[in-house]
């Protein structure tokens, strides 16, 4: 039987390594999502109670990381505090078995036990959509005010009703932008080096990615 707890200091390589597994050559030739769990962990936004891994005897198959987010109502300037998550990590012959389903709803449980209500992300739909996320446009969360909403904008209420209705500005955290993160920087590069070689290639799913990644919903 599968077992969820929070990651360890010991079990950092492990889910690097895990993370690198799990999206290389995914979205782009390649990936960063692994360095960016390296960094991420120092950031004052990384929430340690909701960084969980999952075991199947005794192996670390698969990871989740949450991390401080706020929303912005459009004519108030009303902040809430929410949630983000990201990578979710899940080893590519673990992958579709219900190990990444298992992380989410046990993060989603421990999540409104600390007060939380909603979660915002940015992911392929084809993957969350069975877990309640809807786009953001279904909850006027926006990246600023417009009507023409990201399709990769995802948004789940943890708590039913906990937007009311208004009209929301995502922030996610600043640890995924510059100067914290910067993909390709000499700091990643060098990173990368510690691994074993893999080859950049090109897959289908990167298409994919680029188009739920510029595709919008318009009201």
């Amino acid at each position: 039987m599968a077992l969820i707890r929070n990651e360890t200091a010991e079990d950092f390589r492990t889910v690097e390594e895990l993370t690198r597994l799990a999206f290389w050559n995914v979205n782009v030739p390649g990936c960063d999502e692994h360095f960016l769990v390296h960094i991420m962990r120092e950031h004052p936004d990384f929430i340690p109670e909701l960084d969980f891994v999952i075991e199947e005897d005794g192996k670390i198959v698969g990871n989740v990381i949450y991390t401080k987010a706020t929303l912005t109502e459009r004519q108030t300037g009303e902040v809430k505090n929410i949630l983000t998550f990201g990578p979710l990590s899940v080893l590519p012959e673990y992958q579709r078995k219900g190990y990444g389903k298992a992380l989410l709803e046990h993060s989603f449980k421990k999540a409104a036990e600390m007060g939380y209500d909603t979660v915002v992300i940015f992911g392929n739909p084809e993957n969350y959509v069975s877990r309640g996320f809807k786009n953001g446009s279904r909850y006027f969360v926006n990246l600023k005010d417009s009507e023409s909403y990201p399709v990769a904008l995802l948004v789940k209420e943890l708590v039913p009703g906990a937007l009311q209705g208004k009209k929301w500005i995502y922030h996610e955290s600043k640890l995924f932008e510059p100067p914290y993160f910067v993909p390709g920087s000499p700091a990643q590069l060098e990173f990368e080096k510690t691994f074993p070689p893999l080859e950049k290639a090109y897959r289908h799913s990167q298409e994919l990615f680029y188009i739920y990644s510029h595709g919008t919903v318009t009201l």
